[in-house]
């Protein structure tokens, strides 16, 4: 009886997580697409390109939509930042996220 009770109690924790997450569709490939403004300060693959543009290779997914969220809502301002955020739904948010996160690098430490 403990067993099932405490496999209930799991059940219904990753399913809150979930939840509380936004476990809906995240598309990467989209993400890519859509990343296309992007390029221009924030490089082909996250790497800045400008010296006041943060990097958005491998960062959290869950950083970036809420970056891009505060910057829709104007909770988060920057004058460039907030005009491209208005003009994205939540699916293009969590798609960029979704591909800036699936980015791979590697970081070395100086000798």
């Amino acid at each position: 009886m403990r067993t099932n009770s405490l496999r209930a109690s799991l059940a219904g924790a990753v399913l809150l997580a979930l939840a509380c997450t936004g476990a809906h569709a995240r598309d990467a490939a989209a993400g890519r697409a859509k990343s296309q403004v992007c390029m221009v300060c924030h490089g082909p693959v996250g790497v800045s390109t400008t010296p006041d543009a943060p990097h958005l290779a491998a960062q959290p997914a869950i950083y970036v939509a809420a970056q891009l969220r505060a910057y829709r809502a104007g909770t988060r301002k920057h004058e460039v930042m907030g005009v491209i955020a208005r003009t994205l739904t939540d699916d293009d948010i969590d798609n960029l996220a979704a591909w800036y996160a699936s980015i791979q690098i590697e970081a070395e430490a100086p000798r």
